[in-house]
This record gives C-alpha cells, sequence and structure tokens, in this order.
C-alpha cells in the first residue's frame, strides 16, 4: 500500500494572506488503528426491535425559537463547525477566483474574508472546500483541470488568519479531495483513492494533525473508501472505516476519543453486511446513522431512514429519508427532513417540525452543525418574494 507523498515545495502568495510561505508537513510512521483491527460484531436487529418515533412519539408545537436571524448575499455556503465561527464558503465577484474562503461570526452576524484568493499560483485552481474552529482555519483547492487538489490549515483569530499556512496534504485525481473536520487546534482529515483511479484497490487513512506540531499521525486505516466524512461532536470523532474485511463489506461507525489523539476507541457500531451509512455522527453517547437506502437484508439497520441509539442500549428510529446529518444537545435530537426539521425530544417521547423559511423550499434548507451541540445553526437560499428568482442566503440560530 503507497501514500501520497507530501512534497516540501513552497507556495508564495502575496495577497489577503501577506507574504506567507506553506511548510509541508511530515507524517509519522504507524497507525494508531490499523483495518485487521479487531472490530464488533455486526448488528443486526428485528425490523420491530426500535421505537418508529413518527408513530410513538406524541406531536407536539415545535419548542425551538429563532434567537438571531441574518441575510447575506446570495452564493454563499455555510459548513458545519462546533464554535462561534462558521465557515463559509462565497462566490466570487468574477470567475477569477471563482470561490473565496470566508467565516460567519455567531456572536454579530459578520461575514468576513478569510482567504480571498487561490493559495495555489493558477488560472485552474479554485477553493473547493472550507472547515474552522475558534483556533483553526483549513481549506482544500482542486485543480479543475488535472484534478490535483491540496488540504492548507492556518492558525485562525478573530476572523483571520494569525499565522503560517501549512501544507497538510497534496495529492492527484488518484485521489479524492480530502473529507475533513476541523476541531479546537486540530485538523482530521481521510485521504482515499477515487472510484475512477489507477489506485482503487489501496486501503484510505484517516490522519490528525496539531496547530503546534511539524508533523501529523495516521490513526485510523480502512481496508476501502470510508463511508462518511469525519464529524466531530464534543471530544469524540466519528469515522465509519471498512472492517472485517476478510469476512465481507463491513462498515463501523465508530467514535474515537480526540483527547488522547484518537488512541481510545469510545464505541463502535458495526452495520449489517454491504449495508452503507450515509451520515454519521454522535450526540452525547448516542450514534446518529442514517441510511438512504431500503436493502434487502440487514434487518431493521437495513432500512431507510435515520436511527438513533447504540449496539447496547438499541435505537430509535425516524422513517423518513435522510438528507443531511443530525445533531443535538442531550436528549433533544435534530435532524433535516426533506423540506423542514425534525425535532425530537427522546426524554419526553415528543418530537415536532421546525419550518423551513419562506420562499427557501426549492432550493433547500440545510444544517451548519454536527454532533454535539447547544445553539442550532441553519442556513438556506431564499427567492424574492416578486420575482421569484434567488435573491439571498437566511442563516437562522435556535437555543437547544
Amino acid at each position: 500500500m503507497r501514500f501520497p507523498r507530501l512534497t516540501r515545495r513552497g507556495f508564495i502568495k502575496t495577497a489577503a494572506l501577506g507574504s506567507a510561505a506553506a511548510a509541508a508537513v511530515s507524517v509519522l510512521s504507524g497507525c494508531s488503528h490499523a483495518s485487521d483491527e479487531e472490530a464488533s460484531d455486526p448488528v443486526v436487529v428485528d425490523e420491530d426491535s426500535a421505537e418508529d418515533i413518527l408513530s410513538t412519539f406524541e406531536e407536539v408545537e415545535c419548542p425551538l425559537v429563532v434567537e438571531n436571524a441574518w441575510e447575506l448575499p446570495l452564493g454563499n455556503v455555510l459548513h458545519p463547525a462546533d464554535g462561534t465561527w462558521i465557515p463559509v464558503t462565497t462566490a466570487g465577484s468574477s470567475a477569477t477566483p471563482m470561490v473565496k474562503a470566508s467565516v460567519l461570526s455567531l456572536a454579530s452576524g459578520q461575514l468576513a474574508e478569510v482567504v480571498s484568493a487561490p493559495f495555489q499560483e493558477g488560472a485552474t485552481k479554485v477553493i473547493y472546500d472550507a472547515r474552522c474552529s475558534d483556533y483553526v482555519y483549513a481549506w482544500v483547492e482542486l485543480d479543475l483541470a488535472t484534478r490535483d487538489w491540496a488540504l492548507y490549515a492556518a492558525p485562525f483569530s478573530a476572523g483571520a488568519l494569525s499565522g503560517d499556512v501549512r501544507t497538510l496534504w497534496e495529492a492527484d485525481a488518484n485521489y479524492d479531495p480530502a473529507p475533513f473536520a476541523v476541531s479546537e487546534r486540530s485538523v482530521i482529515w481521510q485521504v482515499q483513492p477515487s472510484t475512477s483511479g489507477s489506485k482503487t484497490t489501496e486501503s484510505s487513512r484517516c490522519y490528525l494533525w496539531h496547530s503546534e506540531d511539524s508533523e501529523a499521525q495516521a490513526v485510523v486505516e480502512s481496508s476501502g473508501r470510508f463511508a462518511t466524512s469525519p464529524t466531530i461532536s464534543g471530544d469524540a470523532v466519528v469515522l465509519t472505516p471498512r472492517v472485517r474485511a476478510d469476512e465481507g463489506v463491513y462498515y463501523g461507525v465508530t467514535a474515537y476519543s480526540l483527547s488522547d489523539d484518537l488512541a481510545t476507541r469510545l464505541d463502535q457500531l458495526v452495520m449489517p453486511q454491504s449495508v452503507r451509512p450515509f451520515r454519521a455522527t454522535r450526540v452525547g453517547d448516542r450514534f446518529l446513522v442514517s441510511v438512504e437506502a431500503s436493502y434487502g437484508s440487514g434487518g431493521l439497520l437495513g432500512q431507510m431512514g435515520t436511527y438513533i441509539g447504540t449496539a447496547d442500549s438499541g435505537f430509535f428510529r425516524l422513517n423518513r429519508e435522510p438528507s443531511e446529518g443530525g445533531c443535538g444537545n442531550g436528549d433533544v435530537i435534530v435532524i433535516k427532513g426533506t423540506a423542514s426539521y425534525f425535532v425530537i425530544d427522546l426524554a419526553n417521547r415528543q418530537y415536532s417540525t421546525l419550518l423551513a423559511t419562506d420562499r427557501s423550499v426549492d432550493y433547500g434548507e440545510y444544517p451548519a452543525r454536527a454532533g454535539n451541540c447547544d445553539l442550532f445553526v441553519s442556513f438556506s437560499t431564499v427567492k424574492d418574494a416578486d420575482s421569484g428568482y434567488p435573491a439571498s442566503v437566511s442563516v437562522r440560530t435556535f437555543r437547544l
């Protein structure tokens, strides 16, 4: 198995970033959790063993009220974060740059540019994705012509980069642009082969880097592609590597501890054979796992829907087609439906519907939180009341 090597070439960019050189981060050898690590037994439960929330819970009026609401210019897309800053990819005012990397302050509602142009030189380079915490900002740049990509990160404070930019990874079109997440002063990303490249038989790995370090760690190996992107939930990161490779296709929804660099496996839910989770995270000690198709086998977890629970405690099921991952605080869970959100109170056995913003249903309303959160953030593209054309982006926050 061979992974793309980090280069030592430097990059110089004199723009909003100032005069900066991107130093490449090296990777320590070894891996905390290898693909042949002992995994839990697959969980196959009877279809009648989980409570159907919409059938057995009481429907009530939605308890969530808007705490703050802001209107952003058209072309801004928010991404999940767990701090007071939300990463945003912003459409450029011209073809060059096509996309900028920004942040939204949840304290003031102000939008600020962080990376105003791609760090790499070249007309075909674009900012592809962005994530941040209150201390680190990370982004992926993609070459539209060659499909080469790079993952960068830098210290972040008060809405701006506050230190040197680091190159965390570089790869060509044989590897997909890295799914990644940021928590506190750490970046977690996955390197996995493209389904159409020349490396399709290679394993995938997840890496962890702390902003004060010059080296990253390989922490989790998967015998195939991960099923979902990494998600942060409190002091845990949830990954879905392939497990039990010698027995068939199994995905292990696994929570690892961030406090010891993913050395501790907190919990694991091995899905039935061939059942691929669509989204996966954790709220408290419960997994939130969604399945977007109904499989011909696998029992309950092989049916379309979102499942809340653990292998030991059992599951609640939201019998609706999943759209995005869930989030929540304690016993209150928020899950996106097709045109609205379901707000589920497990302790009181109640559920309600949080309606989407007016004139946003055609384009959808989406969460900018994942996993544990006490402030839910939602955004949507809103149509003009007179013309019917997209006009702005509405952001709302709700206290959980």
